[in-house]
């Protein structure tokens, strides 16, 4: 099955990115593995739900019926909603919100209107306004190599899990094999993917993609394969000079 994916920037410090995209038929794709949380409104035989996804620590395989649409809400790193966090989302654990009446839906007691692709940020600055959407400072902070004084690492490692639902290491590994991954299917070769999204070797690029990609560099450098794997949405990588420098520093036990 394929996709045809649109996708805008958002100036809202809290999102990501927003997309929509429909299904021209049923069938089974490679959900690829991802660091970001999302929102996703579905509309199917005329019903609209809302989901709220969290985070993928490796590719799994997911159905998805005929023509259906879909939008989604991405949040940055650091985002979070107290009543749904990240970490009890992982791996596919979705949250489908209550229907309310009037495409309206349900959450921490309150009934809201259903978002689309156009007002996205009027819901998203409602729950920020409810303090239902927090951004966790330190985390963003940590994840760009600016460190917290007054904090240890240990406290840092518990906020990232909280707002991200992932370790440090689970992000990095992720985000390299999301840039591999799109690497090949610029056209990249697969040495020089190697290279530039700083594995070992083949071998450990390799081993890393079928984990998180569910594809070997071969198959993802395929045209026709690479058609059946989940949308890569486009954000901001993680420096890896910056993250290995945090790295670096957890083994002090303070963040300095």
């Amino acid at each position: 099955m394929s996709f045809i994916f649109e996708e805008r920037p958002s100036d809202s410090l809290f999102v990501e990115t927003i997309w929509r995209t429909q299904s021209e038929r049923a069938g089974s794709f490679i959900s690829v593995a991802a660091t970001h949380w999302e929102i996703v409104v579905t509309r199917h035989n005329d019903k609209e739900s809302i989901t709220v996804r969290g985070p993928e620590t490796k590719a799994t395989l997911a159905d998805c019926p005929a023509n259906a649409e879909f939008f989604g809400i991405i949040f940055k790193l650091g985002t979070f909603l107290p009543p749904l966090p990240p970490g009890n989302l992982l791996d596919r654990r979705d949250a489908t919100l209550p229907e309310a009446a009037g495409k309206s839906f349900w959450l921490n007691g309150s009934k809201w209107q259903l978002p689309n692709y156009d007002n996205a940020e009027t819901v998203v600055n409602r729950l920020v306004r409810e303090s239902l959407l927090l951004r966790d400072g330190v985390v963003v902070a940590a994840l760009q190599n600016q460190l917290h004084q007054d904090l240890t690492i240990r406290s840092v490692r518990r906020r990232l899990v909280r707002a991200t639902g992932l370790t440090l290491t689970d992000i990095r590994q992720i985000e390299r094999a999301r840039q591999a991954m799109t690497l090949l299917q610029r056209g990249v070769s697969i040495l020089d993917a190697v290279f530039e999204a700083g594995y070992f070797d083949q071998p450990h690029m390799t081993r890393s993609l079928k984990r998180f990609v569910g594809q070997t560099p071969a198959q993802i450098a395929s045209t026709n394969s690479s058609e059946h794997m989940s949308f890569l949405y486009k954000t901001d990588p993680l420096c890896r000079d910056k993250i290995q420098t945090f790295d670096e520093t957890q083994s002090q036990g303070e963040l300095t």
